[in-house]
């Protein structure tokens, strides 16, 4: 018997990730990937025929175990992911003079190294049978800019978005691989910046279209999946409201 093509969706718990999951489930079979099993199952319900999908718990910082996990999700249950798509993300805000190795490492395992684990197992043929056609990396603006206290998360999706054009390279034409880079998206990762009303009041004068919404992202994520994208790989697709444009002093 054929196995049933799935998207994988990791940080399916919230955020970018449970909308782009809400979004998908209407035309598509889903992998929900998330540490928390009640705010997985919190999105299920909010899919469109949860029946036709499976919740898969992992915590990312543990990248060593994934393979172990991830494999027998798909082995013995007749699954195969066509499509995958990396929202999970962790940040840490701190200086560099006070950053350690250990949280430094952890972002790099939540951010780039579970992403590129992942893709190892699906890139397996007694595994995945060569279905996968599609990657996209949810990455960040912040992975071509600075920002203070964010050495860290920078660099993640910096390796993020390097990974994602040399696979554009090395798995084409079988499988596009595209990276999108938000700017300030409203989630639970971002509450307290936007709860700073110092903060608020900068996101108002450097975006020229506010600040964003996970749906909006959703949104592209849904496109770059779709066919109409067929010829779109190895790209960084910056959607930001204007952001990296916006060089106005005020």
């Amino acid at each position: 018997m054929e196995p049933t093509p799935h998207t994988l969706v990791t940080g399916a718990s919230s955020g970018i990730g449970r909308s782009a999951a809400v979004r998908l489930s209407r035309e598509r079979n889903l992998i929900l990937h998330g540490r928390n099993p009640q705010r997985l199952e919190e999105t299920l319900r909010m899919c469109l025929n949860p029946e036709r999908h499976t919740v898969w718990s992992f915590d990312l910082k543990n990248p060593g175990e994934l393979a172990g996990s991830l494999t027998p999700l798909l082995v013995a249950s007749g699954r195969c992911v066509d499509a995958f798509v990396h929202c999970a993300g962790m940040v840490t805000v701190l200086p560099m003079r006070s950053l350690d190795y250990r949280v430094a490492r952890e972002i790099m395992k939540v951010n780039f190294f579970s992403a590129a684990e992942i893709i190892n197992v699906l890139l397996k043929k007694k595994v995945n049978s060569q279905r996968l056609t599609n990657i996209l990396f949810v990455s960040s603006i912040w992975s071509r800019f600075g920002a203070r206290g964010h050495s860290a998360y920078c660099a993640s999706k910096a390796a993020l978005d390097g990974l994602m054009r040399a696979l554009a390279v090395e798995l084409a034409p079988a499988i596009r691989v595209n990276s999108i880079l938000p700017g300030a998206i409203r989630t639970s990762m971002a509450a307290q910046g936007f709860d700073d009303l110092t903060i608020l009041e900068k996101l108002a004068r450097d975006y020229p279209m506010g600040t964003g919404l996970p749906d909006d992202i959703a949104d592209a994520i849904e496109f770059v999946l779709s066919a109409k994208a067929r010829w779109l790989t190895g790209q960084q697709i910056v959607i930001d409201g204007g952001r990296t444009v916006n060089m106005s002093l005020k």
